[in-house]
């Protein structure tokens, strides 16, 4: 093992260890690595599955998940092939269909008569989810989607090009810049922050890159939804995304909330963020219940 990657996780178990709530992790393993999932709160809720952002890792739940967790049985996901303590198989998530055929497999490896789970994705893991969903309906109860990216629109142009020098080089301290000027220096815990200008280093890390959903898959979602916004996101034009999501998908709540940016919104003002997330599921949990025979 390399210095750096020793590096890694070391800060990655620190921010973990600063969990709020008592975790169990689990490593499921497949044709294509070993999956590993922090599980936490009851071991009867409902089932919640978190799908993180790009280079955020799993452990950017850190000020939702005692909200989160007090009800639900929690499980936050590392995505093989990128930074955190899941490990490369023989086989490389390389396509859009491997990587639903990945999760597909995780949603199977939580536990034996787990036919569907709610799944809330942040950035590009709320492209994962949506996308899944549109994939395997039968496998997803609800869907929560904060700030999600290249699902309604497409990214501003400044950003990309804000975010171009990271990409080409990456090295902690330009994931740490782009991350300030994203956020607007917003406070983030700062053993995650160091763990996310490791995660930019971290080797041979790849993403699966996909296209927006069409409008007419869109139309054709049968999975409840809520669309969360960051209003200050550099990412994209929030209020356009937010007009698309109306325009295009059924069952959908959606909002745009001040004083959030993109990369900062798991952990800026969390506990209205965790009220709205928990308001939606919980109402949809009501309804099924009201809707069985």
């Amino acid at each position: 093992m390399t210095e750096d990657l020793t590096r890694f996780l070391a800060a990655y178990d620190a921010v973990l260890a600063r969990w709020p709530v008592p975790v169990d992790r689990m490593d499921l393993t497949s044709a294509y690595g070993t999956t590993r999932v922090t599980a936490c709160g009851p071991e009867d809720g409902e089932p919640l599955v978190l799908l993180h952002g790009g280079g955020a890792t799993s452990t950017v739940w850190y000020a939702n998940v005692a909200d989160l967790a007090r009800t639900r049985r929690v499980y936050a996901i590392d995505r093989i092939g990128e930074a955190g303590r899941s490990l490369r198989g023989d086989r490389p998530i390389r396509s859009v269909d491997d990587l639903h055929d990945w999760l597909d497999g995780v949603l199977d490896g939580l536990g034996p008569g787990l036919g569907s789970a709610d799944l809330c994705g942040h950035s590009y893991g709320g492209w994962i989810a949506l996308t899944y969903a549109l994939r395997a309906p039968q496998r997803v109860r609800s869907l929560v989607l904060l700030d999600p990216t290249q699902c309604f629109a497409g990214y501003r142009p400044g950003y990309l090009l804000r975010a171009l020098p990271m990409l080409l080089r990456p090295t902690a301290r330009r994931a740490h810049a782009f991350l300030a000027w994203e956020t607007r220096d917003a406070a983030a815990d700062p053993a995650w922050r160091e763990l996310y200008g490791l995660a930019a280093e971290f080797p041979n890390a790849e993403t699966v890159v996909g296209k927006r959903p069409r409008p007419h898959q869109l139309r054709g979602a049968t999975v409840p939804a809520l669309v969360l916004l960051a209003a200050d996101s550099r990412a994209h034009d929030s209020r356009r995304v937010e007009a698309a999501a109306r325009r295009y998908l059924p069952h959908a709540e959606t909002a745009v909330l001040p004083g959030l940016s993109h990369h900062g919104m798991p952990f800026q003002h969390s506990a209205a963020l965790n009220r709205l997330m928990l308001e939606f599921l919980n109402s949809r949990e009501a309804r099924d219940f009201r809707e069985k025979p």
